[in-house]
């Protein structure tokens, strides 16, 4: 590993097309290789418990971030081909707040009697 943790920041990698059945374990075993490792998030929906289907890791070193795309990226992780990209920070435009229709609250009639 060529990273020092107190010297470096840290840079995120997703993973797509994970399969439902992978853990943090797996994930780890797979990409330690190319780096420390500082943490691992898989999320999961909020009333299922089901994996959304990708996962981020954290690198102490962009280079092992990007050592770990190149390396990562169409390999197969628990007989799933998987993409690995750089992550970006903040949600993707079409999911703000801001860039979609305002909800229609239901308002019912008014009676005058």
């Amino acid at each position: 590993m060529r990273s020092n943790p107190r010297k470096a920041g840290f840079q995120f990698v997703k993973i797509d097309n994970v399969s439902s059945r992978t853990g943090p374990s797996e994930l780890r075993k797979a990409f330690e290789k190319f780096g420390e490792i500082g943490d691992i998030h898989i999320p999961r929906d909020p009333w299922t418990g089901d994996s959304k289907g990708f996962a981020f890791i954290r690198y102490y070193s962009r280079r092992d971030a990007e050592d770990a795309m190149d390396q990562m990226d169409g390999r197969r992780v628990d007989g799933r081909e998987i993409r690995v990209v750089m992550a970006r920070y903040g949600r993707p435009m079409d999911d703000r707040e801001g860039a979609r229709a305002p909800r229609r609250r239901y308002v019912p009639p008014v009676f005058n009697a």
